[in-house]
């Protein structure tokens, strides 16, 4: 299949990465100017292209209403070309083409969130990717199609804000009340990276002189009651700005960068050159409004749309099956940035807990995919974890093979070679090899096949010799469509540690350096393969995969002893967090003995709490019960592992006894300077007082009710809010009430007020009924659904139980009005074949019966995949 000269895809109909063919035709310049009316939009377009290769000149349109054409200063009739609801095609163009277009748009009307919209009564916003510029006029939308863009945008003077992309160059009025602005982007760009926005918003400005001595000026716009909380964002964005001058030599280059939040948006935000377009959600940040995870995601998220501008703008992705090109290693470098805002070993922690909770189950379900894939119905499916997370890890991978000093030279070398062009994951591979000098082609294959590879090991000590033998085998779950799954290359980090004393073997020593392991790195890419230690000198006890240096399932003989070791003697705060994840899964999912892992806890937290704080707070995760779920492929019973779960937590507070109470008055997150060291405070506090009220002690909800009530920090009072509400406290209606009434007007806030009550442990039909009626739910704000669907899916017991029509009613009506959202939301039962009976029927027909009730190609696909198993 032509995708260049036949764009047009059915539902049922597939494109594939083999079939990419380069445009007929490239655009060296567009001309914009964008009208804004009350009830419809026009939209003129000048379109300046030259031919690149044979064929006709293809121009993809929907929803348009086309009003005029003119091909190189002759106006076109109807028979002169043909127009269906996906594309107008001119056959026998000239190979060099002025073609301008006048169409009508309806952004009023526009509930999908894609193109142009309008996002509430006083703003109209686009979100282009991957293919809502074809909703606002006819263009080759595709990210291969690079051109300079100048726009022109008119409106009401009711609407002060007009922005585009680029440098501004003109603005005033037209009279009869509108006005104007001109606009010129001097870097070429695809379609998908064009912004534009009218309305009427506040402004927070400041500046940034880059290290070529640009001074740049910085603005973030939003609703006037709103600015106040982008002072935080302001900070993470000149930070993210001198951090990719520091460790990637990359300057910005524009004279301005702009930033609009708007609450009516499906993603997190949008890289926009120049002009980047936030959920409120991923931009307001304040303590008193907004959790610390929430800070901390503001931060991450300023700091991944600012590092797009090179990976993803500069270099864009050929085609949309190199999303995780873009994304992926995008993706890694804003992990990478958040390490140094907080515990470089809790910001991983976190986003590997991210990965297992999300893409590992992704990747053993029906969904799973190649984080490149080779085929699609809908692109818009595949903005998953899989593309960016395990996209993250690819590069995470070789950088960990290279260091720091050879991955930059390789990245040096990306951005010399492609500046300016639209590239493949072989282009990426190949510039990291060439700069480094290591062939790192062999990681292509984590690009192209699906699965989470199963990295068995197995230790043998030998005290006569003082060796010690490390074997390993990898293996990948069989996958339909994709037979012949291949060896990947595995970097194992690991260390070893003396059994008798705690004290870790140098493995850089001489005696140790023959057997391929390099800066504690063994780099295993075969079927299988052994290693050997020399001069040990007693019985040690391995750490694997330090840091989570693969996006491997580790399966090592272990003893629970020689867990409960790592967690009191691992010097690698991750895997410490690990050895506690694994000893939880043995004995949540295979009957352990829980005391070993509280005799570690014991052992380990009181030092812990006094040197980090935060990392403390991780070592009390407990995996989700979600999480847990998606580790059992077949007789899933989520009510057990509820039972189970709450029973190991309630052991775990009764043990600790008067240590959370101690701990918990002691601890006093204002004697904090760093906010860093504050958030661990609060972090380690709130879990303290839930353990307090699974001890019953009478006094918990007491100190929750004062937390509450005396502190202007949101995490606090969010942690307080929870113990009281989710223990039916008796003070607990009347503190929901003040929560609401303090924070009605602060839709993010009353967001958590929803979710809050949605995760509810005994959460029922009649109270998820209750706030899915509230007033202030909203079916056409994709955060307030979140808010409630998420909470729900927190608690699997429900997610399978009465919330399964919950989710299929979401997919029917967002089916026609919001597509996308629909989709990613039904994603949640995704796993419903691993139920157990009669679950598992009343499920799968549940889900058959919607699709007769489906026509977006979006839900349709993700429906089609889930019922495939």
């Amino acid at each position: 299949m032509n995708i260049a000269a036949n764009p047009v895809v059915e539902a049922d109909q597939t494109v594939y990465l083999k079939d990419y063919e380069k445009p007929s035709f490239a655009v060296d310049s567009i001309n914009l100017d964008i009208q804004v009316y009350t009830d419809h939009t026009n939209v003129n377009a000048t379109l300046v292209m030259k031919r690149q290769t044979a064929g006709d000149l293809v121009l993809l349109g929907r929803d348009l209403e086309l009003k005029s054409i003119t091909l190189n200063g002759k106006p076109l009739t109807a028979n002169d070309y043909s127009l269906d609801a996906e594309q107008l095609m001119i056959a026998n163009a000239p190979d060099e083409v002025i073609l301008e277009t006048e169409v009508i748009i309806h952004p009023e009307s526009n509930t999908q969130l894609e193109g142009l919209y309008q996002a509430g009564s006083d703003l109209f916003v686009t979100q282009n990717e991957p293919e809502g510029f074809r909703k606002i006029t006819f263009y080759p939308d595709r990210p291969d199609v690079l051109s300079v863009f100048t726009t022109r945008v008119e409106a009401d003077k009711k609407f002060p804000v007009l922005l585009a992309n680029g440098n501004l160059m003109e603005a005033g009025e037209t009279g009869e009340g509108r006005h104007y602005t001109i606009w010129e982007d001097p870097t070429k760009k695809p379609a998908y990276l064009f912004a534009c926005v009218v309305g009427d918003l506040a402004v927070l400005k400041d500046s940034y002189v880059t290290s070529e001595g640009r001074n740049v000026a910085l603005e973030i716009y939003a609703v006037e009651k709103d600015i106040p909380k982008c002072h935080i964002a302001m900070e993470a964005l000149k930070h993210s700005m001198r951090w990719d001058e520091e460790h990637y030599g990359r300057p910005y280059d524009l004279d301005n960068y702009m930033i609009v939040a708007t609450s009516a948006f499906n993603m997190g935000a949008m890289e926009n050159k120049g002009l980047n377009i936030f959920n409120t959600s991923c931009v307001l940040a304040d303590e008193e409004f907004t959790t610390d995870a929430a800070i901390m995601r503001v931060q991450s998220v300023i700091a991944h749309e600012y590092f797009h501008n090179w990976t993803g703008n500069r270099i864009t992705c050929r085609d949309w099956f190199q999303l995780c090109l873009k994304e992926g290693l995008t993706v890694f470098r804003d992990q990478s940035f958040s390490e140094d805002l907080q515990s470089a070993a809790v910001q991983r922690i976190d986003d590997v807990a991210v990965l297992k909770a999300h893409q590992f189950p992704e990747d053993s379900g029906p969904l799973s995919h190649p984080p490149r894939p080779d085929h699609f119905v809908e692109i818009n499916n595949f903005y998953t974890a899989t593309v960016y997370e395990k996209g993250a890890e690819i590069n995470r991978m070789m950088s960990t093979l290279l260091g720091k000093e050879k991955f930059r030279q390789g990245t040096d070398e990306y951005f010399r070679r492609h500046d300016g062009q639209a590239v493949t994951v072989e282009d990426w591979v190949a510039a990291l090899t060439a700069g480094s000098g290591v062939d790192l082609s062999a990681f292509l294959i984590w690009y192209n096949q699906p699965g989470t590879p199963k990295l068995e090991a197995q230790g043998e000590y030998n005290a006569a010799a003082q060796t010690y033998t490390l074997s390993f085998k990898q293996s990948l779950k069989a996958h339909a469509k994709y037979p012949n799954l291949k060896a990947v290359p595995i970097p194992v980090a690991l260390a070893l540690f003396n059994a008798e004393t705690g004290e870790q073997y140098a493995l850089n020593s001489s005696a140790l350096f023959e057997n391929g392991v390099k800066d504690g790195v063994y780099l295993f890419d075969q079927d299988t393969a052994t290693i050997e230690f020399t001069g040990v000198t007693a019985k040690p006890v391995v750490s694997l995969l330090r840091n989570f240096s693969a996006p491997v399932n580790l399966e090592f003989n272990y003893s629970d002893e020689e867990l409960a070791f790592l967690v009191q003697y691992e010097t690698n705060g991750f895997n410490q967090w690990q050895a506690t994840q694994t000893l939880l899964e043995r004995i949540l999912l295979n009957g352990h003995d829980a005391e070993v892992y509280i005799q570690a806890i014991k052992n380990t937290i009181p030092d812990l709490v006094e040197k980090d704080p935060l990392l403390a707070s991780r070592l009390f995760d407990v995996p989700s019960e979600g999480y847990l779920g998606s580790r059992i492929d077949a007789d899933y019973k989520p009510v057990e592992i509820q039972e189970k779960r709450n029973a190991l937590l309630n052991t775990l507070a009764r043990e600790l006894g008067e240590f959370c109470k101690a701990t918990y008055l002691a601890l006093d997150p204002d004697l904090q300077k760093e906010f860093s060291q504050a958030m661990g405070v609060r972090a380690l506090k709130n879990i303290m007082l839930t353990m307090l009220a699974r001890q019953g002690d009478s006094e918990a909800f007491d100190l929750a009710h004062v937390q509450y009530l005396n502190t202007g920090n949101m995490s606090e009072r969010l942690g307080a809010l929870k113990v009281l509400v989710w223990n039916d406290a008796p003070q607990a209606k009347d503190t929901l009430a003040d929560f609401y009434n303090r924070f009605k007007d602060e839709a993010l806030s009353l967001d958590q007020w929803f979710m809050l009550q949605a995760a509810h442990p005994k959460a029922t039909v009649e109270s998820i009924q209750y706030l899915i009626s509230h007033p202030d739910y909203d079916l056409g704000t994709p955060n307030r659904i979140r808010s409630v669907s998420g909470g729900l899916n927190a608690n699997p017991v429900n997610t399978w139980g009465f919330a399964v029509q919950h989710y299929i009613d979401l997919a029917k009506y967002l089916d026609e009005k919001n597509p996308i959202l629909g989709s990613r939301l039904l994603q949640v039962l995704s796993r419903w074949y691993t139920l157990a009976e009669p679950q598992r029927s009343d499920v799968k027909t549940a889900l058959e019966a919607l699709k007769s009730q489906v026509k977006s190609k979006n839900v349709a696909e993700t429906l089609n995949s889930m019922l495939s198993v």
